[in-house]
């Protein structure tokens, strides 16, 4: 397995020109900010994310965590990276400076982030869940509980959990039964949790679950439903750990991927737990951690997506099969071939389209928290909430479609496990169902995030679409007109299908022209590339047309511009 390098150049190109890094900066709050800050940021991230994590990737997956009578050891090298994490600082990274953190903006954390999910996707799930409850215990929790645990969390030297899923209760919280009886100030909690991700381990001295639940005498169904502060071990008036709390890990589950990620059966017997908010309101504080979770989630799928893409294009570049094409009598290696070629580039090509919606995004969330306008918070956090559902849905679809793609890359090699190929694969499956499935965010996205506001924001994310559609028109060249009309029909098709309310029908017919409009665009492309173009297939290291000296960039022609013919890019 390739060990895995941080595109750094692409990242700064999206971070510039697209999603308007300078634009952000200009927040309250966010004046110490810069080009030059980031830069630094994201380059210690590439160390460690390069030098650290991926190479624990291949040998953990191969290992996997462990139980034994209660206890699960990760595994080797796990416990010296988490080290080195919390001592960089790592953790602290996207959290609130009044807490303790580092209070970086959305837009600097997404990018870092995305290299720890790329390099070890196993290992940037304990970050990610604690991430969340430190975020719900934020914003619901009380001044004693922040007091209490949020230091130790944002530093790294505790984690967090999420603890929903139960038996018979998935999808369907509803049917949640775990019970929690009052007694004095704290309530003592039982029942059986399922799914619970890093729910035990050895990488920190104490576990923090946040566990929803149901107090006696709450109504049926989700409006009975509260939310409890649950630790491993109780925590002192002083801040000290004192004794074990009546929750064990009954065993961990043997899983198709992320094999050294464990992922907990929790038992609660009478475990004292800790109200957070108001009781019955539970399911609404636990989707504070959800949409920054469904959010973490998608940029899983474009984090799978660089991995298994840099492999594959690594494996091209080194196998030798067949004879060129374009003539000559000696075996070639296969990124010459067009077919190899064409793959390649649509796992580029879907892998930049990602990035670049994910940090558009990330910057939203920054605004909708820090802009002095209220209308544009309100407008920002619209348009978050609009692409929440997408950003999970869509990522994570397409990163299973890349990584079964980087297989085919490998051609039979691929389906052998110790190519590593395979891994992404088996890492990626698990994406389109965990923080909802992909069915589930097509109910969101349609049923609460359009339909509630009949389609306001949907509107004007359209509207900006067709302006770029008329940006494309003025533009020359062949390459040009080809984007413009698959850009066309999509957006005919997606306008059409929010003014039927008929999105899968409307969208079945338009969208196969546009896959068919595309196929025919990738061979436009191939036509054009020289015989031994494969050195242009990656280009990480010098600058692209619209960079930070100011030479073109600004607007999302830019991107298009960016892409020489024989090259992958936003085309």
């Amino acid at each position: 397995m390739s060990e895995y390098k941080a595109p750094l150049r692409d990242m700064h190109f999206v971070l510039q020109e697209l999603a308007g890094l300078a634009e952000v900066a200009k927040l309250p709050g966010l004046e110490e900010i810069n080009a030059e800050l980031v830069d630094q940021i994201l380059e210690e991230s590439a160390k460690f994310a390069s030098g650290v994590l991926s190479p624990l990737n291949k040998p953990a997956d191969k290992e996997g965590s462990k139980w034994d009578k209660g206890r699960v050891t990760t595994p080797k090298g796990f416990k010296e990276a988490y080290r080195q994490f919390v001592e960089a600082g790592w953790n602290a990274l996207q959290a609130p400076a009044e807490h303790g953190g580092q209070g970086l903006p959305k837009i600097v954390s997404t990018p870092v982030v995305e290299m720890w999910k790329s390099a070890n996707l196993s290992f940037s799930l304990v970050t990610m869940l604690t991430a969340g409850a430190v975020e719900a215990l934020i914003l619901r929790g009380t001044e004693e509980q922040k007091k209490q645990y949020l230091p130790k969390m944002i530093e790294g030297g505790w984690t967090g959990t999420m603890n929903l899923t139960e038996p018979q209760a998935g999808s369907d919280l509803a049917l949640v039964r775990t019970k929690a009886v009052r007694e004095g100030d704290h309530y003592r909690v039982s029942g059986q949790k399922i799914f619970i991700t890093y729910g035990e381990h050895d990488l920190a001295e104490n576990i923090v679950h946040l566990v929803l639940g149901r107090v006696e005498g709450a109504p049926e169904g989700v409006r009975g439903i509260s939310l409890f502060l649950v630790p491993k071990f109780l925590v002192s008036a002083d801040g000290s750990l004192g004794q074990r709390n009546e929750v064990q890990c009954a065993s961990i589950e043997h899983k198709l991927g992320i094999h050294a990620s464990p992922t907990a059966v929790l038992v609660y017997e009478n475990a004292v737990g800790y109200l957070v908010g108001e009781e019955n309101h539970g399911l609404e504080y636990m989707f504070i951690m959800m949409n920054l979770a469904r959010f973490a989630v998608g940029m899983e799928g474009l984090a799978i997506s660089e991995r298994a893409y840099q492999q594959a294009l690594a494996y091209a570049k080194e196998r030798v099969q067949s004879r060129d094409v374009a003539g000559g009598g000696k075996a070639v290696t296969i990124i010459h071939h067009p077919d190899v070629r064409r793959m390649l580039m649509s796992m580029k090509s879907q892998t930049e389209a990602m990035r670049a919606l994910g940090y558009v995004v990330a910057a939203a969330v920054d605004k909708s928290l820090r802009h002095p306008d209220k209308e544009e918070r309100a407008r920002n956090q619209a348009f978050v909430d609009l692409m929440i559902p997408i950003v999970k849905g869509w990522f994570t679809e397409t990163g299973i479609d890349v990584a079964s793609t980087g297989i085919q890359v490998h051609g039979g090699m691929g389906f052998i496990e110790e190519t590593g190929a395979a891994q992404h694969l088996r890492d990626a499956r698990i994406t389109t169902i965990y923080e909802g499935t992909t069915g589930i965010q097509a109910n969101d996205l349609i049923g609460r995030k359009v339909a509630r506001e009949g389609g306001a924001t949907a509107k004007g994310v359209i509207a900006v679409m067709r302006a770029v559609e008329a940006e494309l028109g003025k533009a020359a060249g062949e390459d040009m007109a080809a984007t413009r009309e698959a850009f066309s029909a999509a957006l005919t098709a997606a306008d059409g299908a929010r003014r039927s309310r008929r999105a899968p029908a409307a969208l079945r017919g338009k969208g196969r022209q546009v896959l068919l409009r595309g196929e025919n665009q990738d061979r436009a492309v191939l036509r054009r590339s020289r015989p031994d173009a494969g050195a242009g297939l990656e280009e990480r290291d010098r600058p692209r047309r619209g960079g930070r000296d100011g030479s073109g960039g600004g607007s999302v022609l830019s991107a298009g511009r960016a892409c020489a013919p024989g090259r992958i890019g936003l085309l």
